[in-house]
């Protein structure tokens, strides 16, 4: 993400970023051994002792992540991370830190394992290619079985309603048999658990076996479940309840990453936790699934885009800040602050804004009014609209009488151009009306800087803002383009003077309510942005103006919270912990959660600078826009065209019913997403012209550029069907992953996947992604990425381009490995950035018995709470 050039301006010595490999040679002796070897690296004959090594020595990131790579070979020299080299960038300083620094103490209160198990007594599980199979046979048999029993209560529900006489006939049926199947759809996943597992406890087994599929099976149906549209309500906080987890009055729950093992999470009264946190109180680690206990206590804050890893505890009133972690083993004590990945003390109050008045009589009243407003308006609404549309339409009532035309008929393809067309260019001109303008009438309920109590009205209007205007196909649409400008001014943002760069936001930005930020000219962003302008408390909320200062470029996935303490011309790397005190950080570059200030400049190539500015500029960009307004126009086609075939397939299974029955409904399911899968795979394929990708080094301005930004548009969002089987194996494969046998996927994302090498027996943890490009300051580099046997991503873990893991490496939960490191085999590493880990067994071990369940003041607290 960051190409640093020059020096780090930093305070203060960060002793966990330098460690030692034993006593280590002289200061002397060291600078020789790193200048032998940074002048093999960079290709000279001697590298003097004081110069710099970006400003004298012309080297850049990748080639000190080369360099660093080498150092940790040499027995006889101590481990260097890019941290150090950003601090001390000549041989003669980095030298001298790395000899007088002393190793971290024993006792030290930030644990440098991911958990209390070593690596080396820790090996990978390999699954048999027997068991794997029939895993995955076994979870195809259960879709189907899964899709029959839907195909059968759809077919007899519909044949009941439609039995009825009458508008109010119709309604009345609509309600009871739509609200049977969503109070079934909700207690069904219940009941399996309390079947299949009964109650969570820690424990370990390997993927691809019994009980895994035991344990697949109940995260599938929590995942599909109706609930999961009450986040944010205190009805979810029941149905947790009601799956085992052990929750206090009061408790609010924002994040849409759903905890699968709920009989390990405690969480006392009172506690906030925050969109995008995973607390899933699982995670995949060496070919095995590890399951082990979360305890919050009262009063606890759970920031944005955190990671709660298993065996992990918060005290009362202790908070998480935003972009930060929690690793197994690691505890908050009683009224103390952590942010960092991994969580480092810190003075920030995270909780923004006044309490107010929000007992238990509101939340339960707001409770059934969501209930009433659900059985009394929204089913019987999509249930009889269903019934109507058949009905009404004349393409596909006539399908469903005596006189149906036969499925050979000339007249489905009309039938199926006619309803599809309607459905989705419809979808695409209505939607753009309500966005631009119901949100805006629904904003003046609710004013900036007040403080409104949750669940009320004001609450629900905020709520009901950020989701439709977070709605993603425009964004996906316009985004990589300068047309997301206007699309975002259409929603409400305050863009300034825009300084167009064709590429002014990614694809992905989100968030709490469009109509109070602010970014200033000539700003770049890339993909993953969530902008936190609502402050919440477990009572209030409140909306705030955000403001993102102009010339500044942000990387990949940050939260950017309202308060930050950035302004002109800053460069923010992939998931920067965004600063919420000191002063407020200008021309400079920060990187790492907790940050720390790295030069803003980047090294660009000068054979593109005639491109950014004057009349090329105007050439460039004029060329660039006619691009991508073909590449929109070329995808709106791609999707109108997957719904074409999808309601001409539905039309066929409408004429196929009255012959086969309710198979057909099921079948319809299975070749739906079949199809899905295997369509948009042929659609990127098609895009990359059947190639394998290359390293690339260009501008944003080159066309080699906006054909990689088509790579982006092409719809993925079918993968995460495939979370947990075989079968996602198998796609990645056909999207040109080179992908090893038997790797266990639960979520990760690839984006450049032919420039993607997955080795044998990896394990990717939810969350984590791996990405083998950047795009910064208008310049565009990508490089191979290679992870090898055995490798394990924890959850939320973000790899870059030119990245090495060889066998049997970790990296930790929501670490950031970054461009050009090389990870040695069966080494751990992590943090933000990540760097080696030492091992502290002993430690995690004794942090973990510490707070084994009963002895925390959280879990007292939860307890007494309920």
């Amino acid at each position: 993400m960051v190409e640093q050039s020059s020096d780090v301006f930093m305070s203060g010595t960060d002793r966990a970023a330098i460690r030692r490999n034993g006593a280590g040679p002289t200061a002397t002796d060291t600078e020789k051994k790193l200048a032998e070897v940074l002048a093999d690296v960079v290709s000279v004959e001697n590298v003097p002792p004081d110069s710099h090594f970006f400003d004298d020595l012309g080297a850049n990131s990748l080639v000190m992540a080369q360099f660093c790579a080498r150092v940790r070979k040499r027995s006889d020299l101590p481990s260097a991370s890019m941290k150090d080299i950003y601090r001390h960038p000549t041989i003669r300083s980095l030298a001298a830190a790395l000899a007088d620094v002393p190793p971290a103490p024993a006792d030290s209160t930030l644990p440098t394992s991911l958990s209390a198990a070593n690596p080396a007594q820790d090996p990978v599980t390999p699954a048999s290619t027997q068991h794997y199979v029939l895993c995955g046979t076994i979870q195809l048999l259960i879709f189907l079985g899964y899709s029959f029993v839907t195909g059968l209560v759809t077919a007899r529900g519909y044949e009941w309603v439609a039995t009825g006489s009458g508008l109010v006939d119709i309604y009345l049926r609509s309600l009871l048999f739509g609200g049977i199947g969503f109070v079934v759809l909700c207690v069904f996943p219940v009941i399996a658990k309390w079947i299949l597992i009964g109650r969570w406890r820690p424990r370990e087994f390997p993927v691809w076996g019994l009980s895994y599929l035991r344990f697949w099976l109940v995260k599938v149906l929590l995942h599909a479940n109706p609930m999961i549209f009450f986040i944010g309500n205190p009805l979810y906080v029941l149905y947790l309840r009601a799956l085992g987890a052990r929750i206090g009055k009061g408790v609010t729950i924002l994040s849409h990453s759903v905890p699968v093992c709920t009989d390990l999470l405690t969480i006392g009264a009172g506690t906030v936790i925050r969109k995008d946190s995973f607390f899933l109180c699982y995670r995949a680690h060496a070919g095995r699934i590890q399951t082990g206990r979360i305890t919050l206590g009262r009063d606890v804050f759970i920031g944005e885009k955190t990671v709660l890893d298993i065996d992990t505890s918060m005290g009362d009133g202790a908070q998480l800040g935003h972009a930060s972690a929690l690793y197994s083993g690691q505890m908050i004590p009683d009224g103390e602050q952590r942010h960092g990945c991994p969580a480092e003390p810190t003075k920030i109050d995270y909780v923004r804004v006044a309490p107010a008045r929000c007992g238990t009589p509101r939340r339960a009243w707001f409770g059934l009014v969501t209930l009433l407003q659900l059985f009394l308006v929204y089913i019987p609404l999509t249930v009889g609209g269903v019934y109507m549309l058949f009905t009404e339409v004349p393409a596909l009532g006539r399908r469903l009488g005596p006189d149906a035309p036969e499925i050979t008929s000339w007249e489905l393809p009309i039938d199926a151009l006619a309803v599809s067309l309607t459905l989705f260019f419809g979808f695409v001109v209505v939607g753009l009306a309500v966005l631009f303008t119901l949100p805006r009438l629904m904003n003046l309920a609710i004013k900036p800087d007040k403080v409104y109590p949750l669940y009320g009205f004001h609450y629900a209007t905020q709520r009901a803002v950020a989701r439709i205007t977070n709605l993603k196909f425009f964004a996906w649409l316009f985004g990589d383009s300068s047309y997301i400008v206007h699309y975002l001014r259409g929603l409400g943002y305050d863009l300034s003077h825009v300084e167009q760069t064709g590429s002014n936001f990614g694809t992905e930005v989100q968030h709490e309510t469009p109509y109070l930020i602010s970014v200033g000219s000539g700003t770049m962003v890339a993909d993953g942005l969530s902008i936190v302008n609502a402050d919440f408390s477990s009572t209030s909320f409140r909306v705030s103006r955000t403001t993102i200062g102009p010339r500044n470029f942000l990387g990949n996935n940050i939260a950017y919270p309202a308060g930050g303490k950035t302004g002109e011309n800053c460069l923010l790397a992939t998931k920067v912990m965004i600063p919420l005190d000191g002063e407020v950080r200008e021309g400079v570059g920060l990187l790492g959660s907790p940050c720390f200030e790295i030069p803003r400049s980047v090294e660009r190539d000068s054979r593109f600078d005639h491109l950014r500015t004057g009349d090329e500029l105007r050439r460039s960009l004029a060329a660039k826009n006619r691009y991508n307004i073909r590449t929109m126009a070329f995808f709106l086609f791609v999707r109108w065209l997957h719904t074409f075939v999808l309601t001409a397939l539905g039309l066929v299974s409408v004429g196929l019913y009255g012959v086969v029955g309710h198979v057909v409904i099921a079948a319809y399911l299975a070749i739906s997403l079949a199809f899905t899968a295997l369509y948009f795979v042929l659609v990127e394929r098609c895009v990359m012209s059947f190639r394998a990708l290359r390293p690339q080094l260009r501008s944003i301005y080159d066309p080699y550029f906006w054909r990689h930004e088509r790579l982006w548009k092409v719809p993925d969002h079918y993968l995460d069907a495939f979370n947990g089987t075989p079968f996602k194996n198998v796609i990645w494969r056909l999207l040109g992953v080179r992908m090893g046998s038997r790797v266990f996927d639960d979520g990760c994302y690839m984006t450049e996947r032919t420039l993607t090498t997955v080795g044998d027996d990896c394990t990717l943890n939810a969350g984590s992604k791996i990405q083998c490009h950047s795009q910064e300051d208008g310049t565009f580099k990508s490089d191979r990425t290679t992870l090898g046997v055995g490798c394990t991503l924890g959850v939320g873990a973000h790899v870059h381009y030119g990245v090495t893991m060889n066998d049997g490496a970790v990296l930790a939960p929501d670490s950031f490995l970054m461009k050009g490191e090389e990870v040695p085999p069966n080494a751990w590493w992590g943090g933000n950035p990540a760097a080696e880990m030492p091992d502290a067994h002993d430690q995690a071990r004794g942090v973990r018995s510490a707070w084994a369940p009963g002895t925390a003041s959280a879990s007292d607290a939860a307890t007494t709470a309920m």
